[in-house]
C-alpha cells in the first residue's frame, strides 16, 4: 500500500460538482493498493500517516503528528499512485490491484483512521474527482509499506 500525503491549510474534493469531503488543517492522504497488499500492509500506512510528525511546534521544528494539532485527514483513493514510467513516457499501472480488492483495503484503510479519533473526511472510490489542496509548505511525504522509497 502506498500514500502520497501532503500538508495541508485546507482541502475538499468534489465529485460532480458536489463537495464529498472538506477539511480546514490536516493531512491529504492519496492512497493506492497495490497487487498482493494484505493487512499488515494496511496497518503500516495508517500507523505511519497518522503518526507522521510533520506539523510545526513553537520552535518550528516538525515535532507534532495530525492529533497533536487537531488537524482532520482527507483520503482520497488513487491508483496512480503506482504509475510507473521507467519504461517510456506512458504510465502502466500494472502494480496497482484490482479495483474490487483495492475498494476493500481503501475503505478499510479510513474505518481504521477512523478509528483514531481523527477526524476523516473522503472522496469517491473510482469517481472522477477534482481535489483542492491548499498546500502547507510545501510539505509532501511518501510512505511505502514495502519501503520502496
Amino acid at each position: 500500500m502506498r500514500a502520497v500525503v501532503q500538508r495541508a491549510l485546507s482541502a475538499r474534493v468534489e465529485v460532480n460538482g458536489e463537495v464529498t469531503g472538506r477539511i480546514g488543517q490536516g493531512l491529504v492522504a492519496f492512497v493506492g493498493a497495490e497487487k498482493g497488499d494484505a493487512q499488515a500492509d494496511l496497518d503500516y500506512v495508517v500507523s505511519k500517516v497518522l503518526g507522521l510528525r510533520v506539523f510545526p511546534d513553537e520552535s518550528g521544528k516538525m515535532t507534532r503528528a495530525l492529533a497533536d494539532v487537531g488537524g482532520g485527514l482527507l483520503v482520497i483513493s488513487q491508483f496512480t499512485v503506482f504509475g510507473d514510467v521507467r519504461r517510456g513516457l506512458r504510465p502502466s499501472f500494472d502494480g496497482a490491484m484490482e479495483p474490487a480488492g483495492a475498494e476493500a483495503l481503501y475503505d478499510r484503510f479510513v474505518e481504521a483512521a477512523r478509528k483514531s479519533g481523527v477526524p476523516v473526511e473522503t472522496g469517491r472510490f473510482r469517481a472522477d474527482m477534482r481535489v483542492f489542496v491548499e498546500n502547507d509548505g510545501p510539505v509532501t511525504i511518501l510512505v511505502d509499506s514495502r519501503r520502496l522509497f
